[in-house]
């Protein structure tokens, strides 16, 4: 049975998406790769905007895109630490 996912691993897994398709990418695709409602995904983007851990950007021809901020990039390399540190320990 698959275990969902808490918060903080939600967390984790939009703001990788975001780091790895090369930090820019569109918000509908970022809702299709986070596997999560449009409500729920709503959520999360605003926190995360508000928190400053992304901002949006656009180009020239207006058109959004999500990329991480500093601490953006700060949180993925704590939390990857973190859960070294549980799997090391077998917590």
């Amino acid at each position: 049975m698959n275990k969902k996912r808490d918060r903080m691993e939600v967390i984790y897994d939009i703001l990788r998406i975001i780091r790895d398709k090369h930090n820019s990418i569109k918000p509908t695709p970022l809702l299709r790769y986070s596997n999560l409602s449009s409500s729920s995904f709503n959520e999360y983007y605003i926190e995360l905007m508000s928190k400053e851990f992304i901002k949006e950007i656009q180009d020239n021809k207006g058109k959004k895109y999500i990329t991480l901020t500093d601490k953006g990039f700060k949180f993925l390399e704590k939390y990857q630490l973190i859960t070294g540190f549980i799997k090391e320990f077998e917590l």
